[in-house]
């Protein structure tokens, strides 16, 4: 039998729920004409250990384990171009999209009723009563509204991970899409020339079978760095206008702390200076860990204690090629504040090259 879907599943620590969803997978598809594609970022559980020793027995699971790479929508582009299949799925390996829809979407695609199938959280007919986490279904909800707002997009839930698409409609538009955060639907759909033929499905969205959710707060962020990325992205670099936004938060936080401590007169100059850089290091190691770099986050004390101390010695090499640059511009007459600002984003392209390689990332 040919093979004529490929499910592509992004994992980071999900080893349990991988042999119960093949074999729900296949209670839907039947014996044969698909494949499982795992694609885990490295997780520390053993997921991709778990995969291979499921495709020793079964030829229809796959897996590549990736080594410094992570994020669900980079992960979804990479099963794009490693499955020969001409249909492809995305969703989670957690057991909250349910595989019984896969042969319906398959079916609408293969009918020419849709370029592309998306089982919706919100759509009527669909259900969240089981998710049992309505922080998330808020933020959810909020940028869902969002994302029909900027960019037009006729959905229900364009921010849905459970989708299915022909594989040459995804492949054509690889090299376009900016592969950042979880919502690779949404990039899909705004990166396409034209307006897609879409279906939605209506998805009855359950519980995670085991393990611990991927997502937080900084979801809502991740979208918007999403918009970014394909807005101006050209121009500046996501993850770059994402370090430098941060830096300047930074210097709201140096000033208030500077502001407070001298305002009683308790310190002198150079003391509340001190503080004021070690706060305002703290706070953009912080922030950069939450959201710059979210998709490579420090976690675990010691990580975090090694992270921080590389960041502040980061900022302290920066820090120094700012005030040389600059000092140096000025001596040869060049204006003050024009010399200030070169002196400024070198010692910002500075930081953020080194945090990249050293703090955030070994590649």
């Amino acid at each position: 039998m040919t093979l004529d879907l490929a499910i592509i599943l992004p994992t980071l620590n999900e080893r349990g729920n991988l042999a119960p969803l093949v074999g729900r997978i296949e209670e839907a598809l039947g014996a044969e004409g698909w494949e499982v594609l795992i694609v885990d970022d490295d997780s520390e559980d053993g997921t991709a250990d778990e995969a291979r020793a499921l495709a020793l027995h079964d030829r229809r699971v796959r897996v590549i384990q990736r080594i410094g790479r992570r994020g669900l929508a980079s992960a979804a582009i990479e099963g794009f171009c490693a499955t020969p299949a001409p249909y492809c799925a995305v969703m989670d390996a957690d057991h909250q999209h349910d595989p019984a829809l896969l042969p319906q979407m398959l079916a609408s695609l293969t009918a020419g009723e849709a370029e592309i199938c998306v089982a919706s959280r919100f759509v009527e007919g669909s259900s969240t009563v089981d998710w049992a986490e309505p922080e998330r279904e808020r933020l959810s909800g909020l940028a869902n509204a969002m994302a029909r707002r900027l960019t037009g997009v006729d959905l229900t839930d364009p921010m849905s991970g459970y989708f299915m698409l022909p594989t040459a409609s995804a492949r054509a538009l690889v090299p376009r899409l900016s592969g950042i955060g979880f919502k690779i639907l949404l990039d899909l759909l705004a990166t396409s020339d034209k307006p897609m033929k879409i279906r939605e499905f209506p998805l009855t969205f359950a519980r995670r079978r085991e393990g611990e959710s991927k997502l937080d707060r900084a979801i809502l962020f991740d979208f918007l760095a999403g918009l970014y990325d394909k807005t101006l992205g050209q121009l500046i670099p996501t993850r770059f206008a994402l370090f430098g936004t941060v830096g300047g938060l930074g210097v709201i936080v140096h000033y208030a702390v500077l502001a407070l401590l001298l305002a009683g007169m308790t310190a002198t100059f150079w003391k509340a200076q001190l503080a004021a850089v070690l706060t305002a290091m703290s706070f953009n190691f912080w922030l950069n860990n939450w959201l710059t770099y979210r998709d490579k986050r420090l976690t675990g004390w010691g990580d975090l204690l090694r992270g921080w101390a590389g960041f502040c010695l980061t900022c302290a090499i920066g820090g120094f090629a700012n005030v040389a640059v600059a000092t140096l511009l000025e001596s040869r007459g060049v204006f003050w504040a024009l010399a200030a600002l070169c002196g400024i984003l070198i010692g910002s392209v500075w930081n953020y090259a080194l945090s990249s390689r050293f703090v955030w990332g070994r590649y």
